[in-house]
């Protein structure tokens, strides 16, 4: 996320994650009043992704989830294309599709159990969830606590509308949505905002909405001038904005998505293994594809890649 002031480590400025603003996005549309809509029936269909249980993957699980046949998956949607509802009320995206694929080689039925974002990891820690799989960035103080287990590099990136010239390493005095608790609220956009004040500057209004959706009407509608958002998501907001929405400078700050597993879990090698299986085998492109996100696909799956 583009120079949130010198000395911020990029890992760290990511603390809370969930890059913001998942804007309204899954087919945004205006109604009568003028206000933008989630129409999000429009679900890609993977093709190319025929998988099947991996034995010497498979056979590694714990007894524990091997015996149950399900993996029980924390979630919170909307955060198109990554996890959002379709039309009847259910979960899809990138990550509902890519950990599909991973239960077919395990084996294991997926469960998804929709929470808050900043409920998942501690139900992880706690064992309620199995894995946290919802666009979670992979920081080194997010290691201490879980393990991770990498499947993307995603930045930010923001958006502005496209008769506006934005430029997000210099938007001292500008009004900038973002998602309440994710990583543009709590580290990005702050520490933006420091580095206009120490250099005389007036700082950024960070106005925070309770819903990616509503930061991207808030954009579409002249309320704010920018937002920002994990470089995915402001993509596919872009893609399905009819051009109500463009992009504001390049992708920063990248950093890996991984799913979050247990601190030492013996589930983190299995899931690390079965994402390589898709990796090696093309379906991860595939989905990637379908979804319109392969800029950020990765080359090789690990664990904890903070750390490596």
């Amino acid at each position: 996320m583009s120079g949130p002031g010198a000395g911020v480590r990029p890992d760290a400025r990511r603390h809370f994650l969930r890059a913001a603003v998942a804007t309204l996005l899954a087919l945004i549309m205006f109604s009568a009043a003028g206000c933008v809509v989630n129409n999000e029936g429009l679900v890609p269909v993977v093709v190319g992704v025929d998988v099947h249980r991996v034995d010497s993957i498979a056979d590694q699980l714990p007894p524990q989830i091997a015996a149950s046949g399900r993996l029980l998956v924390g979630t919170n949607p909307p955060y198109a294309p990554n996890e959002f509802k379709d039309e009847d009320g259910t979960i899809v995206g990138f990550d509902v599709d890519l950990m599909n694929a991973v239960g077919q080689v395990l084996g294991l039925t997926i469960e998804l159990r929709e929470a808050d974002f900043d409920k998942i990891i501690p139900a992880v820690q706690a064992g309620t969830f199995n894995v946290g799989a919802s666009s979670f960035t992979d920081t080194l103080e997010r290691e201490e606590s879980v393990d991770f287990v990498t499947y993307y590099s995603a930045g930010v990136l923001w958006a502005q509308r496209p008769d506006d010239d934005i430029d997000p390493s210099n938007a001292c005095g500008l009004r900038v949505g973002v998602q309440t608790t994710t990583i543009e609220d709590i580290e990005e956009v702050p520490a933006k905002s420091a580095a206009c004040v120490a250099a005389g500057k007036p700082p950024i209004e960070k106005i925070k909405y309770d819903s990616q959706d509503e930061v991207a009407n808030a954009l579409i509608l002249g309320r704010i001038d920018a937002l920002s958002a994990d470089s995915p998501v402001t993509a596919y907001a872009i893609s399905r904005s009819d051009g109500r929405i463009v992009p504001a400078g390049e992708v920063f700050d990248s950093a890996p998505y991984g799913w979050v597993v247990a601190k030492g879990s013996p589930l983190a090698p299995v899931l690390q293994q079965a994402m390589q299986f898709l990796i090696d085998g093309g379906q991860y492109q595939a989905i990637a594809e379908a979804w319109g996100v392969e800029a950020g696909v990765i080359e090789t799956s690990v664990i904890n890649g903070a750390t490596s």
